[in-house]
């Protein structure tokens, strides 16, 4: 579907009753609400707008000036596959009701606005991406932080910590859950179910299988987009997973690292720039690559430890950005080098094939902030010819390498403290604004990182109580 006259005709073919406008905010959560079919119309939809307050929206408006409205795209009409009843699903835009203009902090424009400034470079004309969102199903996740106790407990059947009074005898052993058959991996029919679901909503996917962390870690990978239907593709992906194991009974999350000790949970994105339908990243240098894919890996290294505030933007990112467990924390580039922050893949010779890997992003970050600022920084590697220097092909962990590398920041506040220092990239193009950059720091220091700091952890009062 391309126009609202499409939208309208699938409408009456398709019996729809009810109607769910869905967008994100500017830490990636998705929102929505619904209408009856009889309250819409594609004049409401596609032209007025749909109010709603963005005073209530975090990181949008202050109350004095809280209404916004919403602008559904036609090309993102489908049938939402959780809703009972036949329910139309629109992704929308943010607007200002009174200029009419583009909402500065909607993530989906800033998405678009790259594409836009991608566009007007010369240098390409699509941004292909492809991310490995991982998410863990557990059975049963218990949580709390008070003023007095602070607690909190997962549970998988899988797990070799089951509370079960025997456990299941086919637990899966820490760091050993990649592609075990069943019975160790009890997920199988789930994730099937989930790739179904995904597929009638019309998203291409490639494979499903669990994945190295003990107990319930997964991936399903879909076929890569442009960079702003796959954020789009990103949302709907976290809800058709988490809505699908909450009908099976489970529960799913996208938290970076919920289980100490073990592989926790990124979004290895893939990226590739084409123009005029042909790669520019395949070439004649190390691992098949051009020199316009070097000199974008070259951007995405100088701007690491900027990305990451943007990238892996939690507090818990952090609890996986850590030597071991596959952790892509060495400012390097190799092929096949789990441990280098940028992997050229090798599983194919096809120049369209050919692309790059860039594994510290996790799924807590808002897909359209996510690929776009990485899309930046490579282009800024090519706009300034930025040397990535010499490969790294030997394991980076090893006694008499580690020393001699340069590891990437090791908290959210040390990453937010590099965007604040190095964001000029981004604003190229008027791609982010600075209110956008200042309004997600400000809010990940008051919200996030402070209360965080002034809390009593568990673990101290192991180690302290008895000082």
């Amino acid at each position: 579907m391309k126009t609202p006259a499409d939208v309208m005709k699938f409408v009456a073919e398709n019996g729809i009753k009810m109607v769910d406008v869905k967008f994100t905010d500017l830490f990636g959560q998705w929102h929505h609400f619904s209408m009856p079919i009889e309250a819409f119309s594609a004049e409401m939809a596609f032209e007025e707008g749909m109010g709603f307050d963005g005073s209530s929206i975090r990181g949008f408006q202050s109350i004095e000036a809280s209404d916004m409205i919403l602008l559904a795209d036609p090309a993102t009409a489908i049938i939402d596959p959780i809703c009972e009843h036949p329910t139309l699903s629109l992704v929308c835009d943010v607007y200002d009701p009174i200029t009419r203009q583009p909402y500065s902090r909607d993530s989906r424009y800033i998405a678009k606005k790259a594409v836009e400034y991608l566009k007007s470079t010369g240098i390409a004309d699509t941004a292909y991406v492809g991310p490995e969102a991982e998410f863990f199903v557990f059975d049963q996740v218990k949580y709390s932080a008070g003023e007095y106790s602070s607690a909190y407990q997962v549970d998988s059947i899988e797990g070799p910590w089951n509370s079960g009074i025997f456990g299941f005898g086919h637990s899966v052993p820490h760091k050993r859950g990649y592609f075990p058959v069943a019975p160790f991996d009890t997920l199988q029919d789930i994730r099937s179910e989930m790739v179904r679901v995904l597929i009638d909503a019309g998203v291409d996917v490639e494979v499903h299988h669990h994945e190295v962390g003990t107990a319930g870690q997964c991936e399903i990978d879909m076929r890569y987009q442009d960079l702003v239907k796959m954020a789009d593709q990103v949302q709907l992906y976290k809800y058709v997973v988490k809505n699908v194991a909450k009908s099976f009974g489970k529960t799913v999350t996208f938290m970076p690292k919920p289980i100490y000790a073990d592989n926790g949970s990124g979004m290895h994105t893939h990226m590739s720039l084409w123009k005029d339908g042909q790669p520019l990243f395949a070439g004649d240098k190390y691992a098949g690559l051009s020199q316009t894919a070097f000199y974008f890996i070259g951007g995405i290294l100088k701007h690491i430890n900027a990305l990451l505030g943007i990238v892996a933007p939690t507090t818990n990112s952090y609890r996986r950005l850590v030597p071991g467990y596959e952790a892509p924390v060495v400012i390097a580039y190799s092929a096949r080098n789990r441990s280098a922050a940028v992997r050229i893949p090798m599983y194919s010779s096809s120049p369209k094939a050919k692309r790059i890997e860039f594994r510290c992003p996790d799924p807590a970050s808002n897909p359209y902030l996510a690929f776009s600022a990485i899309m930046m920084a490579g282009l800024d590697g090519i706009k300034n010819q930025i040397d990535p220097g010499d490969p790294s092909d030997t394991d980076l962990f090893e006694e008499e390498n580690i020393k001699k590398v340069t590891m990437t920041v090791g908290k959210l506040n040390e990453a937010l403290d590099a965007l604040e220092a190095d964001h000029a990239f981004l604003l190229e193009g008027g791609v982010f604004t600075q209110d956008v950059l200042d309004a997600y720091i400000a809010y990940k220091y008051e919200v996030e990182i402070g209360p965080v700091s002034l809390r009593p952890h568990p673990y101290e009062f192991l180690l302290y109580y008895g000082v």
